[in-house]
């Protein structure tokens, strides 16, 4: 195969290299690639790749409990590897095209046990063992809020990119709605209680991460302009937008494992990233006004 050819190859299991995070472009997607490609000759599903990412990720959380260098530097790389497994399972999905709203409900809530996991694994570990560790605990807490909050609106943003520039239906809106409709079925009939706990999950983290979302621009998704001005408008935000990632937070996080300065790492996602957040959010308010989609 020629260069080219897997060029495009990997291009084709992407979302979207305008809405791709850099750190996910030039390193974790890469590697993941490697392994999709392996993995698509065997009977390997996306979701059992999502599974194994989680419980690695889940064990980095509990590695950070024992509180030293050597667990941070262990810790550092089982979030190497969680990232690259939680790139690797959408692109085989995508390659395969066998990709499932179960997957994605899956792949989210993944996520969000890792993030859970890893923020407790801190707690407990890192500021309960300071001399401070009430101030520890609070930068956690207000780590993790703002992390779920800004990965909740570059979902938002990213979707709404996507949406509009392949002209598809919302993926963000249509989905919670249909998922709520499916959990209210489920809980009336009291059926499949599995499937009911994580829908349960994703709905009530989903529903966190669009705190700073109105409901008029949930509704306010397709600009009164045409998609070229819309893309225009939006392409250099949307790369700006993609440093709020998970993929950019995690690789802080390793860094600053591996350097053993945690104190660094939150105080960087509570400060800097919420700063940024609000001066991107004033940004895009600005332009969806001069799009005319400031209105349901």
């Amino acid at each position: 195969m020629s260069a080219l050819s897997l060029l495009r190859e990997y291009q084709s299991t992407l979302k979207g290299v305008e809405v791709e995070e850099i750190l996910d472009l030039v390193f974790f997607r890469p590697l993941a690639f490697l392994l999709v490609r392996l993995a698509a000759l065997t009977p390997v599903t996306p979701n059992q790749v999502t599974v194994l990412a989680g419980m690695l990720g889940i064990l980095a959380g509990a590695v950070y409990v024992l509180e030293s260098p050597t667990a941070f530097m262990v810790a550092a790389g089982l979030l190497v590897l969680f990232n690259v497994l939680d790139c690797a399972d959408g692109m085989l999905a995508r390659m395969k095209a066998n990709g499932s709203r179960l997957g994605r409900i899956l792949d989210g809530i993944s996520d969000y046990i890792v993030s859970i996991a890893v923020y407790l694994g801190i707690g407990f570990g890192y500021a309960s063992r300071s001399e401070t560790p009430a101030l520890l605990w609070t930068c956690v807490v207000a780590a993790a809020l703002s992390n779920a909050i800004q990965s909740g609106l570059l979902d938002f943003y990213r979707n709404r990119y996507l949406d509009i520039t392949r002209d598809r239906a919302s993926v963000l809106k249509k989905d919670l709605d249909d998922l709520h409709g499916e959990y209210d079925l489920l809980s009336r009939e009291n059926r499949k209680p599995v499937l009911r706990g994580l829908l349960w999950i994703y709905l009530r983290y989903s529903g966190l991460q669009q705190l700073l979302i109105t409901q008029k621009q949930l509704s306010a998704r397709r600009p009164r302009a045409d998609r070229a001005e819309f893309v225009r408008a939006n392409r250099r935000i949307m790369f700006f937008w993609t440093f709020l990632g998970p993929t950019t937070q995690i690789s802080l996080l390793i860094v600053a494992s591996l350097v053993n300065r945690l104190d660094l790492y939150l105080w960087a996602i509570v400060l800097i990233g919420n700063v940024a957040a609000i001066l991107l959010k004033l940004v895009q308010n600005g332009i969806d006004s001069r799009l005319g989609m400031s209105e349901p």
